[in-house]
């Protein structure tokens, strides 16, 4: 009889939304005659990420990756919704340290989140202390050193500080930090942007081994699809507080469904030099303060029609498919069949 624990998620968000209230003083406002300013950071967002497996959350800057990312470890209380985690409501168990214990972010600039004044081994040292993993000090500078390996770096590198470090090798020192409270899900908030191009390879496929031998699950944050597609075994596409588009990540790529997904590959360069026509999406993102009646996107779709303007698209299962989930009427209208047909990563309605 098959486990019933193993077909629950590690993690589950239902509804997730953050608005944040950016309104000037009441004063100003009362005398202007202006209505509150709600910016609608993330608008409804639902996933679930199966135990030892990568979703990677894509989009433009400004689309809400980095709040969701930011829900779902706790660092923000949610406007709407909620986030489970192995089961539990996380704001019922956000007191526990044992929960706080086995989720752990690793942050976008290897160069601000780290402590200059400190000493790499005290950096990786402290959540082992906080969480009281290890109280004695010959086991705890062990198990420092066990993990500077693990990332691979050398034992010796715990007694020099950060600025004497490259880029990349301050991401590993993160990681290290991010493993040494015995985690079992990391949130990864863009972890190689920073990064030069080869460095940023050395980073995910080191993420890639850590996942297979911890048994690691990862929510991944980027704007390049292009890196998330060797780490990711889910992909979901977010534009302005929404996800328009999850599925699994070779599915993606090989039909992506959604107009946006469309025009974030038509944005990665081709290599193969095909010379195939590209079609760029006009326009500009809309404000999340005053968003688009309907569909969001449907400013800049060229599928757009008059229910697109006037009715907002629900994330269902695409026509024919089960395992890629939609948010768009033309998708269900089978309407968008015409769109960038020479392509090759172009679905057929």
């Amino acid at each position: 009889m098959p486990d019933a624990s193993a077909t629950v998620p590690m993690v589950e968000a239902e509804d997730l939304a953050k608005h944040f209230d950016v309104s000037r003083p009441w004063l100003q406002r009362l005398f202007s005659g202006e209505p509150r300013r709600i910016l609608r950071a993330v608008d409804g967002v639902s996933f679930a990420i199966a135990k030892g497996t990568t979703l990677s959350l894509v989009g433009e800057s400004g689309c809400g990756k980095s709040t969701v990312a930011r829900l779902v470890v706790g660092l923000y209380r949610p406007t709407r919704g909620r986030v489970l985690f192995d089961g539990q409501n996380l704001a019922k168990a956000r007191a526990s340290s044992e929960q706080r214990r086995r989720m752990q972010m690793i942050f976008q600039d290897p160069y601000a989140s780290l402590d200059p004044r400190w000493r790499v081994r005290d950096i990786i040292a402290e959540p082992i202390r906080a969480f009281g993993l290890i109280a004695d000090g010959a086991a705890l500078r062990a198990r420092v050193a066990d993990l500077l390996t693990q990332v691979g770096l050398s034992p010796l590198d715990g007694e020099k500080y950060p600025h004497e470090f490259s880029g990349g090798q301050r991401q590993r020192i993160s990681i290290a930090r991010a493993l040494s409270s015995n985690p079992e899900f990391l949130v990864c908030d863009e972890p190689t942007s920073a990064l030069d191009v080869s460095v940023q390879a050395q980073i995910l496929n080191l993420m890639k081994a850590l996942q297979r031998d911890l048994g690691l699950t990862y929510l991944f944050i980027s704007h390049n699809l292009a890196v998330v597609r060797q780490i990711s075994d889910r992909i979901g596409v977010m534009y302005l507080g929404r996800i328009v588009e999850l599925a699994p990540a070779e599915t993606l790529f090989t039909t992506p469904r959604h107009p946006y997904t469309r025009a974030l590959m038509e944005a990665i360069p081709d290599l193969e030099m095909t010379g195939r026509q590209r079609m760029p999406v006009g326009g500009e993102v809309p404000s999340p303060i005053s968003p688009p009646p309907g569909c969001p996107f449907h400013p800049r779709c060229p599928l757009a029609n008059d229910r697109c303007r006037a009715e907002g698209p629900a994330l269902v299962p695409a026509r024919g498919t089960e395992e890629t989930l939609v948010a768009c009427h033309a998708v269900e209208e089978g309407r968008d069949g015409r769109l960038s047909p020479a392509s090759p990563a172009t679905a057929e309605a």
